[in-house]
């Protein structure tokens, strides 16, 4: 979110307006889920319980949670607090299509207002202070979104050659994680088949190399390398020859859906 520096903390506050208008179309920021355990069921009522005590629902947590069911008109239902929420963190709940997102305020142009304000709007949680007329900062601002992003890199090697280091692998937390499996699903899927077992170079290493499995996690500017099982290795399995069938069976079906060429 690119905030102007300048106006922001006067009469305008920009910050506070956009942060009400996407609260109010179901998107949080900078905050995760409530840990609530919540399943509509067809009969038995409205079943309530906690794993801690809740100072946020009244003297009378079950009650108020039974009037706003009502409101939706849901009578049955399991509800587990494992967290201490509040009555609009149960709502969103209830309604389950909110979206949480993480943020970053960018306050620009902090070259036309004083070191104190600049430094006052910098100590703000999940904010940065930049100028780009004057690129006051912006190495700073880089780093910042690859961390809120949850990007890291991985870097590719060879057996017996250095590592490649001009296009790494880019695994995400969000996504399909940052484990050596995530790794091998980006470059072909049928890597995790064949593999035996893959060395790491890089912070998350105990050793250098480390021999390692699918569940690794990676660290960022890591170096992985991959070591598959031998064409022989493969026929002595189990499951070769359906593997191998299935392979065949994929291979005609996408053939018969082809299209043929026009003469």
């Amino acid at each position: 979110m690119v905030l102007d520096a300048a106006k922001e903390g006067t009469f305008y506050k920009h910050q506070e307006i956009l942060e009400a208008e996407l609260q109010s179309v179901g998107i949080r920021l900078n905050c995760s889920p409530p840990d609530i355990y919540f399943k509509i069921k067809p009969t038995g009522g409205v079943k309530f319980s906690s794993t801690l005590k809740l100072t946020k629902l009244g003297d009378d947590p079950q009650q108020l949670l039974k009037r706003v069911l009502q409101e939706y008109k849901i009578h049955n239902c399991e509800i587990v607090f494992r967290e201490d929420c509040d009555i609009d963190q149960f709502i969103d709940v209830v309604q389950g299509n909110r979206k949480y997102v993480r943020c970053v305020y960018v306050f620009n142009k902090i070259d036309v207002i004083s070191i104190e304000k600049v430094d006052q709007l910098a100590r703000r949680p999940h904010s940065v202070v930049i100028s780009c007329k004057l690129k006051l900062n912006l190495d700073t601002f880089l780093a910042k979104i690859w961390d809120y992003l949850g990007l890291v890199r991985v870097y590719t090697k060879k057996k017996s050659q250095p590592p490649s280091f001009q296009e790494p692998l880019v695994l995400t937390t969000g996504r399909n994680g940052v484990t050596v499996q995530a790794a091998c699903e980006q470059i072909h899927k049928d890597i995790i088949d064949n593999m035996k077992w893959a060395y790491v170079w890089g912070t998350s290493a105990k050793q250098i190399p480390q021999k390692v499995g699918l569940k690794h996690q990676l660290h960022d500017q890591d170096v992985l390398q991959i070591v598959l099982k031998t064409a022989e290795e493969q026929r002595q399995e189990k499951n070769y020859s359906q593997r191998v069938q299935d392979y065949y069976d994929k291979y005609h079906e996408k053939k018969k859906k082809k299209k043929p060429l026009k003469t």
